[in-house]
C-alpha cells in the first residue's frame, strides 16, 4: 500500500517546498501555480484516480459471473492512466487489479508478459491482451453490454 502512495507522496512533498521557497521570496502567485500544478501531479499518480482494486481471486469471481475484463494495472503507469481516461466513464464497469497491492496479481500479470510485470494487462474471457488500445477495450464492453454505447 506504501508503495503505491509514494510517488504521490514525493510529488506533494518537492512542490510544497519549491512553492514554500518562492512565496518566501516574495513570488507567491509563482509559488500558489507550482503548487497547484503538483498537487495535480500527484493526484493523477495516486490510486484514487482508478475505480476501487479488488483482489485477483475476486476479480476472476466476478469475472466469470458478469462477462466483464479484469484489468490488471499499478499507481504511476502512464499507459494505465491513459487507459483510464480513454475508457471515460466505462472504465467503472471492468474489475481493476492492482498488482502492487496483490502478489497474486503481480505473478498473473509475470506469467502471460514472459516475466514482466508489464501493465495494463487486461483479460477478456480468460485470455491477457497487453496494453490494449482503450477503443478496443471499450468494444468489449459494449459487446458484453449491448444497450450501452461505448
Amino acid at each position: 500500500m506504501t508503495r503505491a502512495w509514494l510517488l504521490p507522496i514525493l510529488f506533494l512533498a518537492s512542490g510544497a517546498a519549491v512553492a514554500a521557497g518562492l512565496i518566501a521570496r516574495g513570488s507567491t502567485g509563482e509559488g500558489v501555480a507550482l503548487l497547484v500544478a503538483f498537487v495535480l501531479l500527484a493526484g493523477l499518480n495516486s490510486p484514487l484516480v482508478f475505480p476501487r482494486s479488488v483482489s485477483a481471486a475476486e476479480a476472476r469471481r466476478r469475472s466469470a459471473a458478469d462477462g466483464r475484463p479484469i484489468v490488471f494495472w499499478r499507481p504511476g503507469c502512464t499507459y494505465c492512466l491513459r487507459l483510464r481516461f480513454r475508457l471515460r466513464r466505462h472504465a467503472r464497469r471492468l474489475h481493476w487489479v492492482d498488482i502492487w497491492r496483490d502478489p497474486e496479481a503481480a505473478a498473473a500479470v509475470r506469467a502471460v508478459n514472459d516475466g514482466n510485470e508489464t501493465v495494463p494487462t487486461v483479460f477478456v474471457a480468460g485470455q491477457p491482451h497487453t496494453n490494449p488500445d482503450p477503443a478496443w477495450v471499450r468494444a468489449r464492453i459494449a459487446q458484453r453490454d449491448p444497450g450501452d454505447r461505448p
